[in-house]
């Protein structure tokens, strides 16, 4: 086969992939409404876009980076999250939009106020930031 139809099957059997981890638009709702139950965390994922690295998207959603870190793997786990191989690491990707599940997308707010959950120092751990 060609080069060009080989990377279209390819193309093909990724979506395909993606989509058979659930059994329906209903299900995929589902896990993304309990995953992502909060403004702060509909936030980072939907700056997930495998471009911006943790410090960028905690300093966005006012987390710190290791929080973003332990999302990122989280919502991986549950097939909502792709990763993306990057210089030093892997990055992640939202899988779906929000808007596709009926979710409003959170605007960042330059300044706003930290989320009530307590985080740990970052000060080690954003210099890791992948």
């Amino acid at each position: 086969m060609s080069e060009k139809v080989n990377e279209e099957i390819l193309k093909t059997l990724k979506e395909m992939l993606r989509w058979l981890k659930f059994t329906g638009v209903k299900e995929v709702r589902a896990v993304m409404s309990s995953a992502l139950e909060t403004e702060q965390k509909r936030l980072i994922y939907h700056l997930s876009d495998g471009k911006k690295g943790t410090i960028e998207i905690g300093k966005a959603a006012n987390v710190g980076s290791s929080t973003v870190g332990r999302y990122w793997e989280a919502w991986y786990r549950l097939g909502i999250m792709e990763p993306i191989p990057v210089q030093g690491g892997i990055r992640y990707k939202k899988a779906f939009e929000l808007e596709d599940f009926g979710f409003n997308v959170p605007q960042s707010k330059p300044g706003s106020a930290p989320s009530k959950q307590p985080e740990k120092s970052e000060s080690s751990e954003e210099k890791d930031e992948v």
